[in-house]
């Protein structure tokens, strides 16, 4: 684990070489396959092609672990994404100091969200980037680890290809309804408990700021795992997390400002070292 941490400062690897990227070209090759036309067929599709990407990687993970100690954190590694997440939210940050907000909503789009951005304020593009970065910190750096460190790279690979799915074919679309809700609900049992162990920690490196907010917001966002960490955010930051038309999180919080996706990303540094070392400790 701590090899895979090291690596991930070097950044990520080439996309040829990029298990993840592979993941994804899986997920449109099965996506492009789908062919029915009843709710029960398409259910049934993509219940079959989580199944299947799912098992494929935990396969590959099982043969990886038979390798060194320093070949399987080399493969642990890019199965999570700490600099890339931060250095994302860092460049909305910079446009938006620079005063450049279309360039703001085009990294935010690009990098973090799947909304529309065409249209949000400074206010609403750092406080999306924030969520982003809180909601992240749980899926794609503590989930991952905490997989490994209960199940070894088989368990960390089918994580990853889940949490990928979910992002690839978890929209209430007519195509993707029916097709994508096992890799959905799939996605949302395997991020139940390390939300909350992000939550946790983020609470443990604000020295306890932000837990009312979490007590009272938690529940408020559609996911039932991304208001857990990104209502803490809230809470320690002393921030509004408004996403129009869905939730407010902290609504007696002040608007967000540049300089505090800044003091988001030191929080998630906190948070980040804090949940290496619980996961660390010897059970």
């Amino acid at each position: 684990m701590l090899l895979a941490l090291a690596l991930d400062a070097l950044g990520e690897p080439p996309a040829p070489l990029h298990p993840v990227v592979w993941m994804g070209h899986y997920l449109k090759w099965t996506r492009k396959r789908w062919r029915g036309e009843t709710f029960r067929h398409q259910l049934a599709e993509g219940a079959a092609g989580w199944a299947l990407g799912a098992g494929l990687a935990a396969g590959a993970g099982l043969v990886a672990s038979r390798a060194p100690w320093a070949v399987q954190g080399a493969l642990l590694k890019p199965l999570l994404a700490r600099r890339a997440l931060f250095a994302a939210v860092a460049e909305v940050g910079a446009a938006l100091e620079q005063g450049d907000l279309p360039q703001a909503r085009r990294l935010l789009s690009w990098h973090l969200v799947s909304r529309d951005t065409s249209e949000l304020s400074a206010a609403e593009v750092a406080g999306a980037a924030i969520e982003s970065l809180a909601e992240n910190l749980s899926d794609s750096v503590i989930a991952p680890l905490l997989a490994y460190r209960v199940g070894g790279l088989p368990l960390a690979a089918a994580y990853r290809l889940s949490n990928t799915a979910d992002a690839m074919w978890g929209y209430h679309t007519p195509e993707l309804e029916y097709a994508g809700k096992t890799a959905a609900r799939v996605d949302d049992l395997l991020n139940l408990a390390p939300a909350r162990l992000t939550a946790l920690c983020a609470l443990l490196a604000a020295g306890g700021r932000g837990w009312r907010v979490w007590a009272q917001d938690r529940r408020k966002t559609t996911s039932p795992n991304a208001g857990h960490p990104m209502s803490v955010f809230a809470g320690a930051l002393d921030i509004k997390l408004d996403k129009r038309g869905v939730y407010v999180l902290n609504a007696g919080g002040r608007e967000p400002s540049p300089a505090d996706l800044t003091r988001a990303v030191r929080l998630a540094n906190g948070t980040f070292l804090i949940g290496v070392l619980g996961l660390l400790v010897k059970a």
